[in-house]
């Protein structure tokens, strides 16, 4: 039987009810807890899911002080992680976080310490690792079906209007939703990034005040190259939030759009012009039901019990989030950077 923990969140917003649906999933976890600098908000959540009024608080230290948590779960804005992070991690709390581990690199690494020295865990929400077609795609290439990485494009085109935080932030694209994409080009080629030139830019038409549309091509280990082409003001013809990625190797190209990825791989020698290929499936992964949130933090949850490392513990999550500052400093400077975290 499960060790039984409980649980404080932070920011009681628009995500906040994905969270909790996840967080119930698990069984074994209490939420004792709902803070929110706008109280009203905590109070509308603790109703919406029938949580006694004595849950809700208004500043973080409190609930600490009263509740006790063994987690915290912080969905605050990005600017708001450092702050809420540190206070947790002090407090003797493990905690999971929004996406992206900071906002900046300093904080990011200043919040990777704090971890450390408490003793504690501080996970990122990386929902994209958890999508059962994106980990057959990971299995058929570890296979090496296409031989040898050598280049990896991954497309996200969409036009949300989201309003709020967003619409006003510096680096709506590359900070609040490129990270994912930038993640999974970790998880899907096992490579780490080298370097990152970067085009920033906003298309005419933007509903947003920052830049929010974006270039990338990195330069990872192994010789592998990633084209990122990146828009959240594209409308029409989306691409899939997770993205649609075309990874070539020396062998033959993969395709993933959602859909259980696919491959062309060389069977024969050159005849006008071009080799002969068969077509490959990827097979369907074995999965927990959980997917999504659910899967991010129930394997945090399991790692806090067991006292393991969850896949996306901030020592590993902070080099995803290094892709996304190297990517904005390229953009500023105009020239290639090294990726450093």
């Amino acid at each position: 039987m499960a060790k039984r923990l409980s649980a404080v969140l932070v920011g009681c917003g628009g995500m906040s009810a994905a969270w909790l649906d996840a967080a119930r999933a698990d069984g074994a976890l209490d939420v004792v807890g709902l803070v929110d600098i706008r109280r009203e908000a905590a109070e509308r959540v603790a109703a919406d899911y029938c949580m006694a009024p004595a849950v809700v608080f208004d500043t973080l230290e409190r609930a600490l002080k009263t509740a006790k948590p063994d987690v915290v779960f912080d969905v605050t804005t990005p600017e708001s992680h450092y702050g809420v992070t540190t206070k947790a991690l002090r407090a003797g709390c493990h905690v999971m976080g929004e996406k992206p581990l900071a906002d900046s690199m300093s904080r990011a690494r200043r919040m990777v310490q704090a971890a450390r020295k408490a003793g504690r865990i501080y996970a990122v929400m990386q929902n994209r690792r958890y999508i059962p077609t994106v980990l057959s795609l990971v299995k058929m290439l570890r296979k090496r079906t296409i031989g040898d990485l050598t280049t990896v494009n991954a497309d996200y085109y969409m036009g949300p209007h989201f309003g709020g935080f967003r619409d006003v932030m510096d680096h709506p694209l590359l900070l609040d939703m490129a990270i994912h994409t930038f993640d999974q080009a970790r998880q899907i080629t096992g490579e780490e990034p080298i370097t990152v030139y970067c085009k920033e830019f906003n298309e005419k038409g933007s509903w947003f005040r920052g830049d929010a549309s974006a270039m990338c091509i990195f330069e990872m280990t192994g010789g592998v190259v990633l084209n990122y082409r990146g828009s959240w003001t594209a409308e029409g013809f989306s691409t899939p939030w997770a993205a649609s990625w075309r990874v070539i190797g020396t062998k033959g190209t993969a395709l993933w759009s959602e859909d259980q990825p696919r491959a062309q791989v060389v069977c024969g020698d050159v005849k006008q012009y071009h080799r002969p290929l068969r077509e490959v499936k990827g097979k369907p992964v074995k999965v927990k039901a959980a997917t999504g949130h659910e899967a991010c933090i129930a394997e945090f949850l399991n790692a806090v019990r067991a006292g393991e490392r969850p896949q996306t513990v901030c020592e590993d999550n902070i080099r995803s989030l290094a892709m996304v500052f190297s990517a904005i400093k390229s953009a500023k400077l105009g020239r290639r950077v090294k990726v450093e975290w």
